[in-house]
């Protein structure tokens, strides 16, 4: 169906399992690797000449774009399965001038966890090992490893609750590290704002090998790594949250309404409703053709639902025969695969939808004229059209200062765009990136400006790239892409870049570049 077409755009493709492979016998004269090999085990190391490498590169890489040979790829990999290796790491790295980049196995849009633009010698720690979650359902706790995805971190906190939660992303394919680390919404945004937010302690891996926690951290390192993004201030192992309160029952509806059937109307009235209604409640839109599927979660069961929908929203024509109640984990695998799927689809890291794609994203303050939303659904049809997410702000998410967090969008925010665009050849890549790259100039007067504002975990390389000038990122570069990102929270974030990565040791296209001197 379109419907479940739909959803599969929305790269919640399940993700790789990691197959059993070896490691090639490592050269003596690679000082590197010599040094690895002396703390870590050989088997959790893959030299680019191993016959092993092409695969366990592979084997997290969503997006097609950044596997073919243009990407500068790492020299080795390193799979750590405990937190020493991980400092060994990173030791062995600055002693041998090998810089690391990290990636805990999600989405990944631009791959800058384990490819450059440039060349440059760098090996990737890749966390897919560890993926622990440790919930404490008396203190409401959790700790998961960043290698984890949230799939796996949603079904230990239901397996050991029906009513607790937490506020990260949608599908349950993506990466915890990634994920809290940029910020992190899904469902629950209204109701309990971004992933980072929640949470309370960090164990991580700093530019010189040491492990620290919060209470070995400055409070502005701490701050940082709660939505600055990810590489920048070091390698976080682990991450503890509060999970927050959810009733027994949840509600999801799913309504799709055609232009025929009034979708500019709806989306016109939308945009001003979804954003002021209670925070119990999350509409989306999911945009694609000529079709606008309302897409809904509330914390509550039909029978409140309804009356609330008739009198906040009665032009959608929400009715019991929509609703779908159920636990909120069991929303989790709805909302991503539909009604067929299970709590077992939580946990299946096999990716095999592996496309071609190209993401940006858009903040909305002001309502879209409605002339507009006409244009846009002739957009959506165009040769190479992509479709358009949009997820309501306000309540809790609007509620927080925007220098709580490094993620500022907040007060004032209607919603949040991401267009998506998928391709199936790499031949056939004109027509969809012409497309991303024209819509988004269509945007420009009806969304943010000054600075036009984007997601950081929706990373979009065309935004801009940091220049290195003496072995360092500069800031005046990093400014450029980094205040559409964090806004006036960019400074604060480079100040702290330079305090505890002064050398810029940890850095890719888009790291936090250090502000020195401040």
């Amino acid at each position: 169906s379109s419907r479940a077409f739909a959803l599969v755009l929305l790269l919640c493709a399940l993700s790789c399992h990691h197959a059993a492979v070896s490691s090639a016998q490592v050269p003596a004269k690679d000082d590197f690797l010599g040094c690895l090999v002396k703390e870590i085990p050989a088997r959790l190391l893959f030299a680019k000449s191993s016959p092993a490498f092409p695969a366990v590169l592979e084997q997290t890489i969503r997006n097609s774009r950044w596997s073919s040979p243009q990407n500068v790829k790492p020299l080795y990999i390193i799979t750590p399965t405990n937190t020493s290796h991980i400092q060994s790491a990173v030791v062995c790295g600055r002693r041998h001038g090998v810089r690391l980049r990290v990636r805990s196995g999600g989405h990944d849009y631009e791959g800058l966890s384990y490819r450059s633009e440039r060349p440059e010698a760098f090996a990737v720690v890749d966390l897919n090992k560890m993926r622990t979650v440790l919930v404490n359902e008396k203190a409401r706790t959790a700790w998961v490893d960043s290698g984890a995805q949230l799939g796996e971190l949603y079904y230990a906190i239901a397996k050991n609750s029906p009513v607790l939660a937490f506020p990260a992303g949608v599908c349950p394919s993506i990466g915890v590290g990634g994920n809290f680390a940029g910020g992190g919404f899904g469902m629950l945004l209204r109701k309990y704002g971004i992933a980072a937010e929640n949470v309370i302690d960090v164990k991580l891996v700093d530019a010189n090998g040491k492990l620290l926690d919060k209470s070995s951290m400055s409070p502005d390192h701490f701050w940082a790594v709660r939505g600055g993004g990810g590489e920048s201030f070091g390698i976080v192992v682990s991450w503890q949250v509060k999970l927050l309160p959810v009733p027994p029952t949840v509600t999801v509806f799913q309504i799709p309404k055609t232009v025929q059937e009034g979708a500019v109307d709806l989306i016109n009235k939308w945009q001003l409703v979804a954003p002021a209604l209670p925070g119990d409640i999350m509409i989306r839109i999911i945009a694609m053709g000529d079709k606008a599927t309302f897409e809904a979660m509330y914390l509550g069961t039909c029978k409140t639902l309804t009356p609330l929908m008739s009198s906040k929203f009665p032009e959608l024509g929400m009715n019991p025969s929509h609703c779908n109640e159920m636990p909120w984990i069991k929303s989790i695998p709805f909302i991503h695969l539909g009604k067929q799927a299970t709590l077992a689809d939580l946990l299946n890291r096999n990716n095999t939808f592996k496309p071609f794609a190209e993401y940006k994203s858009d903040y909305v303050y002001q309502p879209v004229p409605k002339p507009v939303w006409e244009q846009l659904f002739g957009w959506l049809t165009k040769p190479g059209a992509g479709i358009m997410v949009m997820d309501p702000y306000g309540a809790t998410i609007s509620a927080t200062p925007e220098a709580a967090t490094p993620f500022p969008h907040r007060k004032g925010v209607l919603f949040n765009i991401q267009y998506v665009n998928y391709w199936f050849a790499e031949a056939a890549g004109a027509a969809p990136l012409q497309w991303s790259k024209d819509i988004y100039k269509f945007m420009e007067p009806f969304v943010s400006k000054n600075p036009r504002q984007a997601y950081a975990n929706y990373r979009d390389i065309d935004l801009g790239r940091n220049e290195v000038v003496n072995d360092i990122s500069t800031y005046s570069s990093g400014k450029v892409w980094g205040e559409k990102y964090f806004k006036g929270n960019f400074q604060r974030l480079a100040i702290t870049k330079g305090k505890v990565d002064p050398q810029d040791y940890f850095r890719n296209e888009q790291s936090i570049p250090p502000l020195l001197g401040k």
